[in-house]
């Protein structure tokens, strides 16, 4: 099923953790609604522009998927919202040059610099609430002391 022109239910909801696991993974109707909002006004928006194949290292996660690699209880991955982009997947393209222009150009909820250096993260975390509920928050991911913690994108 696709969510867009060029994204599929499969690629948001593929895990190789829930596969290992036997963890369910199937998005209910709410969260496929969700899920395409991401997709048309995200992912299909940078597509377009770079024009090139762009790889989904996350998107849904069911609560157990979500509960057994300890993400967060809040995490938008598992209302359908989010998904983490990962440019080196295909190669084409460079993480800084999605976040960039998801920052420039974009309509979010959420934006973040997930970890990597000051000069490309490992992979973009981007959300998107809809509604004019998206609040355009920019942050940047890092460790400390073995936890992760976020600062503000300036």
């Amino acid at each position: 099923m696709k969510l867009s022109q060029h994204l599929t239910v499969k690629e948001v909801t593929k895990s190789m953790t829930a596969s290992r696991l036997g963890i369910g993974n199937t998005p209910t109707v709410t969260h496929l609604e969700a899920l395409k909002q991401v997709a048309i006004n995200i992912f299909e928006p940078l597509r377009l522009h770079f024009n090139t194949p762009i790889g989904i290292s996350s998107g849904y996660r069911s609560k157990a998927l979500n509960e057994a690699i300890g993400g967060s209880k809040r995490s938008q991955h598992s209302h359908g919202q989010a998904i983490d982009i990962d440019a080196d997947i295909y190669g084409n393209i460079t993480n800084a040059d999605i976040f960039n222009y998801i920052k420039d150009h974009l309509d979010f909820d959420q934006l973040i610099w997930e970890f990597g250096n000051d000069k490309e993260p490992a992979w973009v975390h981007v959300s998107y609430v809809g509604d004019g509920a998206n609040r355009g928050q920019k942050l940047v991911a890092y460790s400390e002391g073995g936890r992760t913690k976020y600062k503000t994108y300036k």
